[in-house]
């Protein structure tokens, strides 16, 4: 298909580690042309948070939280017009991820609340959701979804490189020499363990800065029994539910250790996964919560044998990376593009997806 003109469309993403919505916006043709506009993060206060974390694995008043998410969501499309000097009706489609509350591709499930017709009722946007459903109907992992996004980014990078993504899950992008040559897959937990431990011994909602877990020391009995974990020896495409581990093992440790063992085993989760690489990445670039963590950073620059950067160093908006993909997704999708490729999700052939929704009346940029 040929490539076509440049189109706005905004980017919507509830991360897996319930820290918020992050919104941006950009332009693009849906293939390599990216121009980044405004992004902006609304955090979740304490008490969605908690009806949020109660309905995940389906359970609980779903429908009720799901509709209070996607007004949210609309709230947050209304503050990010507002910043960028924007009318609806110059963008043409919103790329809505909604919450992940359960991802389960073997049993051929996975589940993202969030209502795509209300929220293009609400925003007068024509919106694109379950960007995941028809990967993982198909066979696919559904995720991760953001590679394609990643590989357009890093077309003027020395390759092989890799992207790691540090949410409520980690993931990572492999992208070697050549078109198409991706990679991906979950490596394991990144953020979800460590601030579930933090909520659950101080209150908190994340170890900030890493101050926890700096001031304790890896138990590597512990660590030990977290990586034996059969995820590991799994070759990708793979991918993992946020509370896929059991974090048992660091139990009885004190809070600083318990932190600190956690946060080695984020960084040891993709050390591990380096053995399914073609090829060492000549550089890691970061994106995600996890690289404002120092002691993050510090365990993957002592456990990866190349440089660990955060995207800001080849001018990237790490905040923003996320929404922006599936703002860029939603565009391939309109134009039914592929979304996942064998080597990122597992699917059989490239493989398009998405629902799309107009608000009444009509919409679209």
């Amino acid at each position: 298909m040929a490539k076509t003109h440049l189109r706005t469309a905004i980017g919507l993403m509830s991360g897996t580690s319930l820290d918020g919505i992050d919104a941006a916006l950009i332009e693009s043709d849906g293939h390599a042309a990216v121009h980044y506009g405004p992004a902006l993060t609304r955090a979740y206060d304490p008490e969605f948070r908690a009806r949020l974390r109660a309905v995940l694995g389906g359970r609980g008043e779903v429908t009720e939280v799901e509709r209070e998410l996607t007004l949210r969501h609309a709230q947050a499309v209304k503050d990010l017009l507002a910043e960028a000097g924007r009318e609806p009706a110059e963008v043409t489609v919103i790329g809505f991820h909604g919450h992940t509350i359960l991802h389960a591709p073997a049993q051929v499930r996975t589940w993202q609340i969030g209502d795509g017709e209300l929220l293009a009722a609400e925003t007068g946007i024509d919106v694109v959701c379950d960007l995941r459903g028809r990967d993982v109907a198909e066979g696919g992992q559904g995720a991760p979804l953001a590679p394609l996004y990643h590989a357009a980014l890093a077309a003027g990078e020395a390759r092989p490189v890799a992207v790691l993504n540090i949410g409520g899950v980690a993931n990572l992008t492999w992208i070697g020499p050549g078109e198409d040559n991706v990679i991906a897959f979950d490596t394991g937990p990144g953020n979800a363990l460590i601030d579930d431990w933090v909520a659950g011994h101080l209150g908190t909602a994340l170890d900030q800065d890493g101050a926890l877990a700096s001031s304790g020391r890896v138990d590597e009995t512990a660590l030990a029994a977290l990586l034996a974990n059969p995820y590991f020896a799994v070759k990708p495409p793979k991918s993992l539910d946020r509370d896929a581990f059991d974090p048992a093992a660091v139990e009885g440790l004190s809070v600083a250790d318990g932190a600190a063992t956690l946060t080695g085993f984020t960084a040891a989760a993709v050390a591990e996964g380096q053995r399914h690489l073609p090829a060492p990445p000549r550089r890691w670039l970061v994106c995600g919560g996890g690289r404002h963590n120092p002691a993050i950073m510090a365990a993957l620059a002592a456990r990866l044998d190349a440089p660990v950067d955060p995207v800001e160093a080849v001018g990237w908006d790490g905040d923003a990376l996320e929404a922006q993909a599936f703002a860029y997704l939603a565009l391939r999708s309109l134009d039914r593009l592929p979304l996942s490729l064998p080597g990122t999700t597992g699917v059989s052939e490239p493989m398009t997806g998405g629902v799309l929704h107009k608000p009444p009346g009509g919409g679209g940029g």
